[in-house]
Order: structure tokens, then sequence, then C-alpha cells
């Protein structure tokens, strides 16, 4: 009897999936049953990737150098080379999404695209005002302050420091703006909606509602300016 452990879920689904005749998994197939007739039992176990498995490491970092050696003699082709970049892609969003997850920085931007995965899949039109609010860095009154250029936070509401939660939910010289936003939100949802829901199942109404925001109105006011 032998156990053959692997991290590709998408083979053991194919190996099961009696309608999957692909080359590799038909070649997989008949060796099994060839080793079937010599008594031999195989075992198939899935195990979870990249968390410490040595013989998981192992075979990654021999996938790996052979995937990407110009120079090593090919003895097997019929793999496609769609599916080694697929899963050298699904090998990439794993490790930035743990360095995503341990880096202390970008703490604003995180609250929208906590998974990096999430964020790859999305279609987004990047603007200076968008780069703002998902950052937290620019033309905003709380950014401005810590780098000495106004002498103080407090938006031009006078209500609070001008962060990005203020202009999101709670500045006064924006509700006209935000009123729109949260007109389309509660047809579907609880307002104030989270970041994360809000970039990804409002971004049109979330980048229109950015774009009707007159940044330098909300921070131009002579008497802050040191």
């Amino acid at each position: 009897m032998a156990t053959i452990y692997t991290d590709s879920q998408m083979t053991l689904d194919s190996l099961k999936n009696n309608t999957n005749h692909t080359f590799l998994i038909e070649e997989i197939r008949k060796k099994l049953a060839e080793m079937g007739t010599t008594n031999w039992t195989i075992e198939f176990c899935w195990v979870k990737a990249h968390i410490g498995i040595q013989g998981n490491k192992l075979a990654d970092t021999l996938a790996k150098e052979a995937a990407t050696n110009a120079d090593l003699i090919k003895s097997y082709k019929k793999v496609p080379k769609s599916v080694v970049m697929s899963e050298l892609s699904e090998i990439s969003v794993e490790t930035w999404q743990r360095e995503w997850d341990l880096t202390t920085k970008g703490e604003i931007t995180k609250e929208y695209f906590p998974v990096v995965a999430d964020r790859l899949s999305m279609n987004i039109n990047i603007t200076p005002y968008l780069t703002t609010i998902v950052t937290g860095h620019g033309n905003i009154r709380s950014y401005l302050h810590r780098f000495t250029i106004m002498d103080t936070p407090t938006c031009a509401c006078g209500s609070s420091d001008q962060t990005i939660d203020h202009m999101l939910y709670e500045c006064s010289l924006i509700n006209q703006e935000r009123d729109s936003l949260i007109s389309t939100v509660v047809k579907t949802d609880v307002w104030p909606i989270d970041k994360k829901h809000l970039i990804r199942k409002r971004y049109q109404p979330f980048v229109k509602f950015i774009n009707k925001i007159s940044f330098d109105k909300l921070t131009n006011d002579i008497n802050i300016f040191k």
C-alpha cells in the first residue's frame, strides 16, 4: 500500500471525474490500474499548501525550478503551459496574501481589500481621487497635518478630524453627495456599510460619490495653512 500526498485539489477532482480524459489524468489511471494488478493499493490525500510540510515544500521547489529552467531537458511535454502558469500564479497570490496579512502598512487599504485575490479580480479605474480614498494619502487634512503642511487635521465642517471614515460616513459638507450613495446601498444592505463591501458590491455608486467630492473645497482654507 502507498499513499500519495498532493496539494493539487484540481488533480484529485479530475481523477474522480469520469468525464475527464485528458492525457495526464488517463496516464495516472493506467498506472493505478497496472499497480492494482500487482496487489498495490494506492491512496491519495490532499494537503494544504505552504504551511511548512517539508515534502510539499520540496515538491514546490523542484516544480518551480523545472518550470523556469529553459536549459532543462524535457522528458514530458503533455502538461499545458497554461496549467503550469496557473499554478505558479496561484502560489504567487498565496505568497502575496501572507505578506499582506503580516504587513503593518496600508491599514486603510486593507479595509477595502483584505483579500488579494478579490482585488485582482476587480477591474478598477485608478484615479487620483479614488487612490486618495482607498489609501488615506493625498488631499486630506489628517494626512497633510501629519507632514506639517496644515496646522490642524480638523475638517472644514468643524466636527472632527478629516479622516477617510469622517468623509465617508460623517462630514456634513458632503451630505448631499453621500445621500445619493446611501440610497443605492440601502436597497440591499444596511448603512453604514463596511469599506470591503462598499467597493466590491457598490463600486460604481462609490466612484460616483468620490468624483462628486470637491477635495479642494474640503481641504483649502486660508485659516488652517501655515
